[in-house]
C-alpha cells in the first residue's frame, strides 16, 4: 500500500510540475513591438528595431484581407495593443489583442453588423483537435505553436502594440 501510495504522489507531484512548466522567465530586452505580415504567415517580436524573435503563425481560416464583422474568419489589420492575457486559455496560452478598435466598432455597425471580438495569440487546443494541423484554421486568431505561446507570453507585456500588415 505504501509503494502504491508513494507512486500516486509522485504521479501528482509530476503532473503538477508540467502544469507549472508553460511558465516560463524572460530576462532579455524588452519586446517594444510586435510586427505580424499576413502575407507572409509570420510574426516578429521587437526591441525598437532589434527582431528578437520570428515565428510561423497560422491565422484566421479565411486571411486575405482585414476583419470586418462577427464570424467572417479573417484576422484584423492594423495597430492594436496586448491588453490581456489567458493563462487558462482552451489554447494552451493566450495574449488578448484589443481588436475592436473604435473604426472597427464604427464601419461594422455602418454595415449593420457586429465586429466580432476574442481576437488572441494562442497556442493549440488543448483538446487535441485535429484544427490545428490544417493552416489558417483559427476564427480570426494569431496561433503558435504551444513552445513558442510559452516564450512568447513570459516576453510580452500588456500594452504592447502589435501592428498587423496584410
Amino acid at each position: 500500500m505504501k509503494r502504491r501510495t508513494f507512486g500516486l504522489g509522485m504521479l501528482a507531484t509530476l503532473a503538477l510540475s508540467a502544469c507549472a512548466s508553460k511558465f516560463r522567465t524572460y530576462r532579455g530586452p524588452e519586446v517594444t513591438g510586435i510586427v505580424v505580415n499576413k502575407s507572409t504567415a509570420s510574426m516578429h517580436l521587437l526591441h525598437h528595431r532589434e527582431v528578437l524573435k520570428s515565428y510561423k503563425i497560422d491565422l484566421g481560416f479565411a486571411p486575405a484581407g482585414p476583419k470586418q464583422f462577427e464570424g467572417d474568419g479573417k484576422t484584423p489589420e492594423g495597430t492594436y495593443l496586448i491588453n490581456r492575457r489567458n493563462p487558462n486559455s482552451a489554447f494552451h496560452l493566450s495574449l488578448g489583442i484589443s481588436y475592436p478598435n473604435q473604426q472597427d466598432v464604427e464601419y461594422a455597425r455602418s454595415q449593420g453588423k457586429r465586429p466580432g471580438g476574442d481576437i488572441f495569440i494562442h497556442g493549440q487546443p488543448n483538446d487535441n483537435k485535429k484544427l490545428s494541423r490544417k493552416p489558417n484554421w483559427t476564427a480570426g486568431c494569431i496561433a503558435v505553436k504551444n513552445r513558442e505561446i510559452e516564450d512568447i507570453y513570459a516576453m510580452v507585456r500588456d500594452g504592447t502594440v502589435i501592428t498587423i500588415y496584410a
